[in-house]
């Protein structure tokens, strides 16, 4: 399954509707077909997708929504997904998601709306209040815009309340899935920007430790009765043993041991045709390592499966890999989050994108110059 489009409306941090759309919406030319992933006829997605933005933008806000999204369709209970609390406690969130179906070649929307519910014990619960889904075949969309038109379309399933067997906080996609046996790979990196430990105790190819640091001759893991025995071996250096992957930071850079973890999952994701979600993807990484990531997922003939790459960063530098504007969103939060489509701003794709990033072209991607000077007096004003 591919998300082609999430809305979503009654979220309390967000100042409007929000409105994501991950295909490719500007002309796609020859050239760049290499960059893009096919679902079918002209329809393709884009396989990196980038949210840009000041500090305190909602970058991180709207991944949390992608990631909610994603889960929904996966029948994952609300109540045990890691950013429901993107949800707040709202009265009503309307969700549409739309979404491509290989199995069965149809494009479908499924309009989830969620409640929230307060107890002292439990604190903040949710359930879904109703739920509706619709399909059409791949076979008779003939454009990007008549794709995601539902209107007149009866609904192929409806929630009902007496569906005794379905929990409250679990999508009626489950009876999907479990007829088409679709399930989507999601990885989920939010909880790794500032916190950098080895989740997993198999050995990390090669490949990916040399790429990293080529000084490391070794990184083997040892599962003996439950205890893991790690073996790190530097090049001219004695073998060192731990016991925790905790103290492999004692030895390795954040860098590294983020990189570890990026690219193992971002691996087992181009394998899959999944997502992956990373915050804040340049933290601890130096340029080059960021963008040899973001061509993995733009190379077609390496990204066979159609992996997916959502992450958040503020280096404009990152978006000039980009030759097209409808894989970048800028989120801005004036009096509420927004995340705006860069092709909506940006017609054209031949102007460099960092440059219209940091000269304020595009509006709210700068601090203030009032903020500037305030900031710049009250230092002064300590120097007195």
């Amino acid at each position: 399954m591919k998300l082609l489009r999430i809305t979503a409306e009654g979220l309390p941090l967000f100042k409007e509707k929000l409105d994501l759309s991950f295909y490719a919406q500007q002309r796609v030319t020859e050239e760049q077909k290499n960059i893009l992933y096919p679902l079918f006829a002209n329809i393709w997605v884009n396989s990196a997708i980038g949210f840009i933005g000041i500090n305190a933008s909602g970058k991180t806000s709207v991944l949390k929504v992608i990631l909610l999204a994603l889960e929904i369709i996966n029948n994952e209970p609300i109540n045990h997904i890691e950013t429901r609390d993107i949800l707040g406690n709202s009265k009503e969130v309307k969700l549409n998601m739309y979404f491509f179906s290989g199995k069965t070649n149809e494009v479908c929307r499924l309009e989830t709306i969620i409640t929230s519910h307060k107890s002292k014990s439990e604190g903040i619960s949710y359930s879904i209040a109703s739920e509706t889904m619709w399909t059409k075949c791949a076979d008779v969309v003939t454009t990007r815009k008549a794709m995601l038109d539902f209107e007149g379309r009866e609904p192929v399933m409806i929630r009902s309340s007496q569906e005794d067997f379905l929990s409250d906080d679990v999508s009626i996609m489950i009876a999907r899935n479990k007829k088409t046996k679709e399930h989507i790979r999601i990885v989920n990196l939010l909880k790794y920007t500032n916190e950098n430990v080895l989740p997993f105790s198999e050995d990390i190819p090669a490949e990916i430790i040399t790429f990293l640091d080529p000084t490391i001759e070794k990184l083997h893991f040892d599962e003996n009765d439950s205890k893991t025995l790690i073996h790190l071996k530097f090049r001219g250096k004695e073998e060192i043993l731990l016991n925790s992957p905790v103290e492999l930071n004692s030895y390795l850079s954040s860098g590294t041991v983020k990189g570890m973890i990026t690219f193992t999952l971002a691996r087992e994701v181009l394998q899959s045709g999944g997502y992956i979600v990373v915050d804040e993807v340049e933290n601890h990484f130096n340029k080059e390592i960021v963008t040899t990531l973001l061509r993995f997922f733009m190379d077609n003939k390496l990204n066979k499966n159609g992996g997916i790459l959502i992450f958040s960063t503020h280096y404009p530098e990152l978006l000039d890999e980009y030759e097209r504007n409808d894989g970048i969103f800028i989120t801005r939060n004036r009096n509420g989050i927004t995340a705006e489509n860069l092709s909506k701003i940006l017609k054209r794709n031949d102007i460099k994108k960092s440059d219209a990033y940091q000269s304020g072209f595009l509006e709210g991607t700068t601090p203030t110059y009032e903020a500037y000077m305030q900031l710049k007096k009250s230092i002064a004003l300590t120097l007195v």
